[in-house]
């Protein structure tokens, strides 16, 4: 008679169970109807081994993933180097190992939002995956606008070049503009970003010619960042080492003042920039301007037609745009400044590599120094080939081509083998096309390597404009349109 009461409820919870199928059935999708990715939820299959799917409250866990729709069309993948570059970066940060459990939660984290493949996936629902797991872990690779944003650069002041702009002055002036926004906190291990931009900065002033004049423009440093102090902050920029020869006690004192506060003010930094050159005219300086953030201007302004605006000025500066630790967004916008100054743009992570792109200066002020002792146009600059190992342009692509690739494949190894989220088929179909997919950039770096060995014996000026009729053949049409 007790074990009545057992059975009632076990009757009952079959009656729940029976009646939740049968609601779960009527929400099926009908095949082939179209339906957006993200609206597509089922829960994860139940676990067969005991005590599998339970948490440490005896509660199931359930975890949503999406479902692919049948008539699904996948959007192919990269066929030029420019639409490689065109892609959005994602996770860059530290290599993660499936074997290693501590890298577990980030690549559960990562992958969370990747469509369920468990089942038998058609061969476009897999190619359809493997964008969004692609997606996940691209590298912002380097295509041929910003090599050729280099290589302009590394020309300044070649004989070859018939464009004002780019040829050696009586002066050589270099404005820094470093963003003193309160995310500049950010801590990098062991220094701030603000810190380790200041150490970089430093050391690229000591080591300008004693000749050449250099300044300092700080901007959103005033304020917080919450929104009763926008307006006060988004109004910060401040000329805190002004425009002239540099002194090492001077330049400290000033930089002092550049401690991160508020929001970020680009617009306001790029006008006031234009103000502190106003009387260094482009006939009678080479005008070099760096501009140093770690995200988009957050001013509800327009750095880009500000950046526009300084560039067709009689100033003509070359402008060049770090990123620092810059999120998808941030880049975007930091890139359209660079592109409409013929600037170059450079993500940087840490104080090293801040200092590897500030250093790029070194040898182009070296130069200058060169050429204002010898007073001589036929000073002889190095080699293309010279300029692309500074750029170390090979190198880097070919390093996050190797990145890339294995963390998609370990990526794939783990949802396959700890996380049972495919099967073997679907595992080895993934990784064979990661594989070609890999191996087809290697190899379109390497033609352009070759392309641009063939043009070594060129005059400058005339490689690098084979190389802009190139790149324009092949620049992904709606940036063409750009």
């Amino acid at each position: 008679m007790k074990l009545k009461p057992f059975l009632l409820w076990t009757v009952f919870v079959f009656i729940l169970t029976a009646c939740g199928e049968k609601a779960d059935d009527e929400k099926k999708l009908v095949p082939n109807e179209p339906i957006a990715l993200d609206d597509v939820k089922v829960s994860e299959k139940e676990k067969e081994s005991e005590g599998e799917a339970e948490s440490g409250n005896g509660v199931e866990e359930e975890t949503e993933k999406h479902t692919i729709p049948q008539d699904i069309e996948p959007a192919p993948l990269p066929q030029t180097l420019a639409e490689l570059a065109a892609l959005p970066p994602g996770y860059t940060g530290p290599q993660l190992f499936g074997i290693h459990e501590d890298d577990h939660p980030k690549l559960d984290e990562l992958t969370a939002h990747l469509p369920d493949i468990s089942g038998e996936p058609t061969e476009a629902q897999l190619n359809h995956y493997y964008n969004e797991i692609l997606a996940v872990f691209q590298h912002d690779f380097n295509g041929p606008e910003e090599l050729l944003a280099k290589m302009r650069f590394q020309a300044i002041g070649n004989p070859d070049i018939e464009d004002p702009r780019m040829q050696f002055k009586e002066n050589l002036n270099v404005l820094v503009l470093l963003d003193a926004s309160g995310s500049m906190r950010k801590d990098l291990g062991g220094e701030t970003q603000m810190g380790a931009a200041k150490k970089a900065i430093t050391n690229f002033v000591e080591g300008l010619p004693a000749e050449a004049n250099v300044g300092l423009r700080i901007y959103g440093h005033k304020g917080t960042g919450s929104d009763a102090d926008k307006a006060r902050s988004c109004a910060s920029s401040d000329l805190i080492y002004p425009i002239g020869k540099y002194n090492k006690a001077g330049f400290q004192t000033s930089l002092e003042k550049a401690q991160p506060a508020g929001w970020t003010p680009i617009q306001l930094a790029i006008n006031e920039a234009q103000k502190d050159l106003l009387e260094f005219k482009g006939d009678q300086n080479t005008n070099i301007i760096y501009l140093v953030s770690d995200g988009v201007s957050t001013c509800d302004d327009d750095p880009v037609t500000a950046a526009k605006q300084l560039y067709e000025s009689d100033i003509t500066p070359i402008v060049n745009v770090i990123g620092f630790n810059v999120d998808n967004e941030g880049q975007k916008q930091l890139k359209e400044v660079a592109k409409v100054t013929e600037g170059t743009y450079e993500d940087v992570q840490n104080a090293e590599s801040l200092q590897n792109e500030l250093d790029q200066m070194k040898e182009i002020a070296k130069n200058w120094e060169k050429w204002k002792t010898q007073k001589e146009t036929s000073l002889e600059h190095d080699k293309l080939s010279n300029s692309l190992d500074i750029f170390g342009y090979g190198t880097d692509e070919y390093r996050k081509r190797l990145d890339e690739g294995g963390q998609v494949g370990t990526a794939l190894q783990y949802l396959y083998q700890q996380r049972k989220l495919m099967s073997g088929a679907s595992h080895d179909y993934l990784r064979k096309r990661n594989n070609e997919y890999h191996n087809w950039i290697e190899e379109e770096y390497n033609k352009l390597k070759k392309e641009l060995r063939k043009l070594n014996e060129k005059k400058i000026d005339e490689a690098l404009q084979l190389l802009e009729e190139k790149f324009k053949q092949n620049v992904p049409e709606d940036r063409n349109k750009s």
